[in-house]
């Protein structure tokens, strides 16, 4: 804004730039590492433009609004695709590198209470501690937990701050990952509860997120999520993440069936028991970061998660995970970060990595993020 001669503007544009470099035991697909799933590869991530305005939320005295709208290109556009959003770029052709209009939405912001902001449009799905915007997140690798949940909403969600230590969200959506216009759509509810302690200690948050019949559909799951986090002091704060979800009725694709039921296009199905055409697939998983400030420049964290992926539905092989993730952070000036990182995933039932030639994957890389 400073270089358009508006940096007092209330509309803001402004984004980045974010390329990465791995390598990887794997030799044809990291997954369920993400975003990086491609091995060994020099790509570009994300390159993002915002075009926002923010509501003024810090007074109770009068209305306000604010706007928001996302241009998202990079091979990180396959985790934010929503069904019915240029989603044919991988639905039908798998492409590398695609295009996504991640965020549109609308805010209205009332003198309620401490203040209310109701949302309309397309949002990030509410709960949990990572978000599929690079410059948001701790590391350049995302959890197993974060890898398989819900990206993105569309509808409205309600956000009323009832006090300084509690918060209240109540919403609806078309349902996870699908545009109101498509088959997939399913009315669902969201329900979240936020509570800090009045030393800013510690938050709990807990959701109850796109809540349906929990039939299978394109990514309907019905997820119920809790986040807490701690502050030690100055330098030291940790984060934890726990979610259950699951979908009825998931058509059975183990092969011990006579007549099995066709997935959806780009969604999993279930490996369920014999006999049974369709099942309930469940999976929980929990994540843990612990960070530590070196210096105002300089972050170093550790990342631990497990997943039970039960029927496989959300990673397409049935069985429990885990990672472990060494990384740091370094800022060059107020623009440029540097975020390296060596990772270890670890697939306790199933061979997952190399091609099924191995339980294990070892992963080293480094994204860069060029704001402006």
């Amino acid at each position: 804004m400073t270089a358009l001669k508006h940096p007092n503007a209330r509309t803001k544009i402004y984004g980045w730039v974010e390329p990465s470099i791995n390598f990887s035991t794997s030799g044809t697909n990291n997954f369920p590492l993400s975003y990086d799933i491609f091995p060994n590869k020099i790509e570009l991530n994300q390159a993002v433009i915002y075009v926002e305005r923010l509501p003024n939320t810090v007074q109770k005295s009068h209305f306000d609004y604010g706007y928001h709208f996302t241009a998202f290109y990079g091979t990180d556009y396959r985790f934010t695709t929503a069904k019915g959003y240029l989603s044919q770029q991988l639905l039908l052709f798998n492409r590398q590198y695609g295009f996504d209009p991640v965020l549109e939405y609308m805010d209205l912001y009332f003198p309620v209470k401490e203040g209310l902001n109701i949302r309309i449009g397309r949002f990030l799905s509410v709960p949990g501690i990572e978000a599929q915007l690079a410059p948001n997140n701790y590391n350049m690798t995302h959890s197993l937990l974060y890898t398989i949940d819900p990206f993105t909403d569309t509808g409205a969600i309600g956000t009323l701050k009832l006090t300084k230590q509690w918060i209240v969200q109540l919403g609806i959506s078309a349902s996870h990952d699908v545009a109101p216009w498509t088959e997939d759509r399913r009315p669902s509810a969201i329900a979240c509860v936020n509570y800090s302690t009045a030393t800013n200690h510690d938050n709990f948050y807990v959701c109850a997120n796109g809540i349906n019949s929990g039939k299978y559909a394109y990514n309907n799951l019905q997820h119920y999520d809790a986040t807490w986090y701690h502050k030690f002091n100055a330098k030291w704060h940790t984060g934890t993440e726990a979610w259950y979800m699951y979908e009825r009725d998931v058509p059975n694709v183990a092969g011990n069936v006579a007549h099995p039921v066709p997935t959806e296009t780009g969604a999993n199905g279930a490996y369920c028991k014999a006999g049974e055409v369709t099942c309930t697939a469940p999976e929980y998983a929990v994540v843990n970061y612990v960070n530590r400030e070196i210096n105002p420049k300089l972050m170093a964290g550790f990342r631990s998660d497990f997943l039970d992926d039960k029927k496989g539905q959300r990673t397409g092989i049935p069985g429990k995970y885990t990672e472990n993730t060494f990384y740091m952070t370094k800022y060059i000036g107020n623009t440029v970060m540097f975020r390296p990182e060596l990772r270890f995933d670890h697939s306790w039932d199933a061979r997952g990595y190399n091609a099924g030639k191995s339980r294990n994957q070892l992963f080293f890389g480094m994204d860069v993020i060029y704001k402006f």
